[in-house]
């Protein structure tokens, strides 16, 4: 494969790169998400991300943009792409538990909550009204939305909500070996509340399971009337298969071929059930001679912060794939 599987067809004069905050408490069940140095400081993290995006440099905790092992966060290849297209990023306060750094749209969320134990997300039919302000917004000054996000914890929602639809789904993980046995434990006793309540309705299994970007995202795809790419993996095919239940449009999703090769995940075969377009980005990380981007190859992180769409982005913005490349090295050497 080349650097993009299959190029979406779009032009675009006026793109947006969004990216949509949120939390889960499932990210800090021991064991569930590598997105962050311990489960409790997950809840930091796409505060923490969406500071490094729009400025280049995390101020407010003492830490560099790796994880332990010195791979890069994908929030450093999103950053690099916003510096490459200069771009400014949107961000959405979708349901965060500390405030965010930076200017972001608040749609006044809450903070998911465990769906093992009662509604994960009350507000669910609000969030989607308030998203489909901010499409209508973004329409008038945008032809091209990317939309990311930034939710750990959020490959475990998306497996409870692609059950709850239907779906014959396994997702990925940040992790090199993939958590699956607990996202099971997880989807199970969720899809227990759901069934025995008899809950069939898309934005009632968001409230019974989801996180906050998810009804964030599903409002935008109704309203924004420009072009959509859903930039991530498993957690975007979930809102794509819920835009899909609810009669909305199918968006083109965008993602890294480091997702599609999980072997634990399902990512091709699932978006081929939802009948959604799905495209696949190779940066080449193992032949640029950084260790930390390498280990993208052996399947740490993978994709994360809609980088795998900020590279698409980039690319239908007339960039190279060999600039894309330098400009992602050229920033991750920074940090180092």
């Amino acid at each position: 494969m080349g650097f993009l599987s299959e190029k979406p067809p779009f032009t675009c004069a006026s793109p947006v790169f969004c990216g949509i905050l949120g939390n889960t408490l499932l990210s800090t069940v021991p064991g569930v998400s590598g997105a962050g140095p311990s489960p409790e400081k997950t809840l930091l993290t796409p505060i923490l991300d969406a500071e490094l995006i729009a400025t280049g440099r995390i101020t407010s905790y003492p830490i560099k943009p790796n994880t332990p092992t010195g791979c890069p966060t994908p929030a450093s290849i999103t950053r690099a792409m916003m510096t490459l297209c200069n771009l400014p990023p949107l961000f959405i306060n979708a349901g965060l538990r500390h405030l965010p750094t930076v200017p972001c749209y608040d749609v006044y969320g809450s903070v998911g909550e465990d769906p093992r134990f009662g509604d994960a997300l009350p507000p669910a039919k609000d969030l989607y009204r308030r998203g489909e302000a901010i499409g209508v917004l973004l329409s008038h000054y945008s032809d091209l939305l990317v939309l990311g996000e930034c939710v750990p914890g959020g490959t475990t929602t998306a497996l409870c909500v692609l059950r709850a639809l239907g779906y014959s789904a396994s997702v990925s993980s940040s992790f090199v070996t993939n958590p699956v046995s607990i996202k099971e434990e997880i989807c199970s006793a969720a899809l227990l509340r759901i069934s025995t309540d008899e809950i069939t309705n898309p934005l009632d299994i968001i409230r019974y399971t989801g996180d906050p970007m998810m009804p964030v995202a599903l409002g935008m795809i109704r309203s924004f009337t420009g072009n959509l790419i859903l930039a991530g993996g498993t957690q975007m095919l979930a809102v794509a298969a819920l835009s899909r239940a609810v009669g909305l449009r199918m968006p083109w999703v965008v993602t890294t071929c480091y997702v599609r090769d999980d072997p634990t995940a399902n990512v091709q075969h699932l978006a081929d059930q939802i009948g959604v377009q799905i495209s696949f980005v190779d940066p080449g990380f193992g032949d640029l001679g950084h260790s930390g981007l390498a280990r993208y190859c052996i399947g740490e992180v993978k994709e994360g912060f809609g980088a795998g769409g900020a590279m698409c982005l980039a690319h239908l913005w007339g960039h190279s794939p060999e600039e894309i490349r330098n400009q992602i090295l050229s920033t991750v050497n920074a940090y180092s």
